[in-house]
């Protein structure tokens, strides 16, 4: 239950005028609920005769005596004015007005836990959103891709039925139970004593029961990310399975664990399933007990009960019945949702590498030189992938970088706009290390476009107007010309309103790249890093690209990528790496007089 409150104390202060009113709302609730059952004394008293007329009024008091004597000398007044047929309906009328109290004040208290639950899990949503879009790209590559979204998804959808649901019983339920217990207690001490003994070894059976919920729910919830690895690995390379006829393999897989997750959920339910009826039982022979004691006292005629009161005693203990479960209940249900919350967790705790400065440089633009000085790089720590690496690169210089897979390009460029940050050396703009300037001004200066173009299930439009803010369309339509991507985008059915499906997939591959190039150029920013930026393309549309590149290169610093080496001989400085170092640098005609690997790489490909 510590968990419990922990939670409670992280997510609910926004909330706390409304908890505030809706414990209110409860102990009203509570109190009226008390007084309707009470009612049930002079009811009886009078059906039965057994309620001795009050003739005398004493002083009035707010100990049990003197209410009593309040209460009972009113209705023998007025049972000698209109007769006991009246009296017992004047009584029930107040019965009646003491119930619809109680249901009114229950309503109020649920009405503010809706607004309590609904925004708490909002919340959690958003804390974990702007969490995963806060998270630096090392902590993606540790963790499944599926297990991070069963943790956004069927973790807080467990949470919100389970810890949330559990918000009104578990403000509710005890308010009603101490209630009716110190009712109880005024009634006969005795007895209430008697059942002070008996609650908590209820209680005890019933916990032990939950204690394992916990544990099997963690399993359920891992193995629930499993399978959702699973879906997303299969709808992404669902091209390959087939190409490989590899269904059969893929859903043994998913059928393995797909049969895991139903054993571990068949656990976890017949577990929870036996809270309702244990409950039950355990209170059907607490009251068995109850009527026998009580009973015992009321014949033996050494109680202070009456037997109309001895009834509504047992009444407001059957009303305690429902609480105690309904509060069982929760607490299963909250070690249920206990453990997606540990999930969550993982996500909210996560320590992002990537470390915004204290005191931030202010860089709004790029004027002279990047330098790489002295850089190691590695992503594990016995696999070296960048090697002492020194480069300088004025403004408005076009570097090249070629090499064999692997060799470190792609990593060379992901540093400049901390994607990753180096383990050893350093990385300066106009003299100023990058780990002291603003993430967001840092790649504010800096436009990608990718080997794998990266859209969104949107307008052509937006795609391309993506982080540009108060793009026009005019805008757009010259950044798609310049890309060589306004007249396909004039073909399609809505133009630029055209929706592109999942990933761009209504597109073909050199369509999508197009689309990632006018992003990169309607951004228009100073340097532009290009990985691998015509590959998808035709040779038609190849040849106009690099065309329109070659102009935009012009007037900006650029960082290349490419393994064809023809659309790089006009670089001004080509970098090329081997197994993590830059084996060679110059530009195209020295390279290829020094016969090195650089020359054997062009041979290879005219090859």
């Amino acid at each position: 239950m510590r968990d419990f409150i922990l939670i409670l104390r992280r997510f609910i202060p926004p909330y706390s005028w409304r908890l505030t009113k809706s414990i209110v709302f409860n102990l009203s609730h509570a109190i009226f609920g008390t007084l309707s059952l009470v009612m049930l004394t002079p009811v009886l008293g009078i059906l039965f005769g057994t309620q001795p007329d009050v003739v005398e009024k004493t002083a009035f008091s707010f100990d049990m005596e003197g209410v009593k004597n309040w209460f009972y000398y009113y209705i023998t007044q007025f049972k000698v004015s209109f007769g006991p047929a009246s009296t017992l309906l004047f009584v029930g009328c107040i019965a009646i007005s003491t119930a619809m109290l109680k249901t009114g004040f229950a309503y109020l208290a649920a009405y503010e836990t809706i607004y309590i639950r609904n925004g708490v899990v909002r919340d959690i949503r958003k804390k974990i959103f702007v969490k995963i879009l806060s998270l630096p790209l090392p902590f993606f590559s540790e963790e499944r891709k599926g297990d991070i979204i069963s943790r956004m998804t069927g973790d807080v959808q467990e949470v919100e039925a389970s810890v949330m649901s559990s918000l009104e019983m578990f403000f509710q339920s005890p308010i009603l139970i101490i209630v009716y217990l110190t009712a109880m207690l005024i009634m006969s001490w005795e007895l209430t004593l008697f059942v002070f003994i008996l609650l908590p070894i209820m209680g005890f059976l019933i916990g032990r029961v939950g204690k394992s919920l916990k544990k099997r729910s963690m399993e359920g919830q891992v193995k629930m990310g499993v399978l959702l690895s699973i879906m997303e690995e299969t709808l992404s390379g669902l091209r390959i399975i087939k190409a490989f006829n590899a269904e059969d393999k893929v859903n043994k897989k998913f059928n393995n664990e797909n049969e895991a997750y139903r054993r571990i959920q068949n656990r976890l339910m017949r577990r929870r399933s036996l809270a309702h009826p244990m409950s039950e039982f355990l209170g059907t022979i607490v009251i068995v007990i109850i009527l026998w004691f009580g009973g015992t006292l009321i014949l033996s005629n050494s109680g202070s009960l009456s037997a109309p009161e001895f009834i509504a005693y047992i009444a407001l203990f059957y009303s305690i019945i429902n609480p105690a479960k309904n509060f069982t209940k929760a607490y299963y249900d909250i070690q249920k949702g206990l453990a997606a919350m540990e999930r969550i967790d993982v996500i909210l705790d996560a320590e992002s590498t990537i470390k915004e400065p204290t005191n931030p440089v202010n860089v709004t633009d790029f004027n002279n030189t990047i330098e790489y000085k002295n850089v190691d790089f590695s992503y594990t720590e016995n696999k070296p992938v960048l090697k002492n690496i020194n480069v300088s690169i004025p403004v408005g210089k076009t570097v090249a970088l070629v090499g064999q897979s692997g060799s470190g390009k792609t990593t060379f460029v992901d540093l400049l706009p901390r994607f990753y940050d180096v383990n050893d050396g350093s990385i300066t703009i106009d003299g100023v290390d990058i780990r002291n300037v603003c993430l967001h001004d840092l790649r504010e200066l800096m436009g990608n476009v990718n080997q794998d173009p990266i859209l969104f299930n949107d307008t052509i439009y937006n795609n391309i107007a993506f982080g540009v803010e108060h793009a026009t369309l005019e805008d757009v339509m010259n950044a798609a010309v310049i890309a060589n991507a306004h007249d396909f985008i004039m073909q399609t059915e809505h133009a630029y309103e055209t929706v592109i499906g999942d990933r761009g997939s209504k597109l073909s591959g050199g369509q999508r790249q197009r689309l990632s190039i006018a992003r990169a150029v309607l951004k228009n920013p100073p340097i532009m890093i290009l990985d691998e930026a015509t590959s998808a393309l035709d040779t038609e549309s190849e040849k106009q690209v690099q065309e329109a590149l070659d102009n935009l290169m012009k007037n900006r610093t650029s960082i290349v990528i490419a393994h064809r080496l023809s659309t790089i001989k006009n670089a001004d400085t080509i970098l090329v790496f081997h197994e993590g170092e830059i084996v060679e640098r110059g530009n195209h005609k020295e390279l290829m007089e020094v016969d090195g690997f650089y020359s054997k790489l062009c041979k290879m490909q005219n090859f």
